[in-house]
């Protein structure tokens, strides 16, 4: 392998504001602790927590570097003490809590994965901060079953086209909500049952109509806002809604006498922060259940566009367009 280097290129927010504000800067190689890896980045995933966090909305946690990217893919270039699988030369894909926008990255091993036969490392880098999150919020916390059905907002972002496929692989009825009839067609290719443009119909009557009355036994909603009350209607007796972001902001106004007739459960987290040892359990979990779905082709990454690293910003700007269908990668060259 080569050696590595001194310095190497990152991206930096050097502001809080727009896609510009995202720039190539040199920095020093971070050297590998206790049990962690030090990957030579080949691709990084491009989320909507990166956007957030360049424009000053969500800060990385304690110990994580400033610069974006929570997931990533490449070979370990060196592998510190107490490691306990891996060793260089190994192609892993990751996730983590900050720094995956470089060409190095350090992770926790227990945190990594190995790239699944078949997939290139851009491919890889598109796995792990929507599968992790799926994962946990979908089937762990909401608690999908075979049978059930789950409703998606936001069927063509990364996080949906994973849902899409994870939910019909293992037995549930999917209905998803989307921005244009391009996108709820790219959906039902995918596999779910029902798409919803929102533009255009009312999702509450829609999924009532299509579950002949019952409603979605699992919301998972990044959108928040006025959708809150809205789910609350769509939601099936004992449904589950699991809250995963806020497109629409944090605050609204509920009337909770609808939760408590439909015995709802509305639920919600945040990945990033989470210890180390939570997320190396969701790994395992992904390494057993999931990994050999996606080693059949029964699942996969569904890829919207790869930039250079280098331009970040113009990532950016395609995410903020919200025209991608599936995962935007960076690539380091490397």
């Amino acid at each position: 392998m080569a050696p590595i280097p001194a310095s190497m290129t990152a991206i930096a927010i050097r502001e809080p504001g727009g896609p510009d504000v995202l720039e190539p800067a040199e920095q020093p190689v971070p050297q590998p602790g206790e049990g962690q890896l030090l990957v030579r980045v080949a691709a990084a995933g491009v989320n909507r927590p990166d956007v957030m966090q360049r424009k000053g909305g969500y800060p990385p946690p304690p110990g994580a570097p400033d610069t974006p990217g929570l997931e990533i893919a490449g070979e370990v270039a060196a592998a510190g003490p107490g490691t306990q699988r891996f060793q260089e030369g190994d192609k892993v894909c990751a996730l983590v809590p900050g720094g995956g926008y470089a060409e190095y990255c350090v992770v926790h091993w227990s945190n990594a994965l190995p790239v699944p036969d078949g997939l290139s490392m851009s491919e890889a880098a598109a796995l792990p901060e929507t599968f992790f999150t799926v994962w946990h919020n979908a089937f762990q916390r909401g608690g999908l079953q075979p049978g059930e059905t789950l409703l998606v907002h936001g069927g063509t972002s990364g996080i949906g086209t994973t849902a899409i496929q994870l939910a019909k692989t293992l037995g549930s009825r999917v209905i998803v909500t989307a921005g244009s009839a391009e996108k709820c067609e790219a959906c039902l290719k995918l596999g779910a049952d029902f798409a919803i443009n929102y533009r255009e119909q009312d999702f509450v009557e829609e999924v009532k109509s299509f579950t002949d009355g019952k409603g979605a036994e699992v919301i998972l909603d990044m959108v928040g806002g006025d959708y809150v009350v809205r789910n609350y209607q769509a939601a099936a007796q004992d449904g589950r809604i699991v809250q995963i972001a806020f497109q629409h902001g944090s605050k609204t106004q509920v009337d909770f006498l609808r939760l408590m007739i439909k015995r709802l459960t509305h639920t919600g987290s945040t990945l990033r922060p989470r210890p180390v040892e939570f997320k190396a359990g969701l790994a395992r979990e992904l390494e057993a259940r999931v990994w050999p779905l996606i080693a059949e082709k029964k699942v996969g990454p569904i890829m919207d566009s790869t930039f250079p690293l280098r331009e970040a910003s113009a990532a950016h700007a395609r995410m903020e367009e919200s025209q991608h269908i599936g995962k935007i990668v960076l690539e380091t060259g490397l």
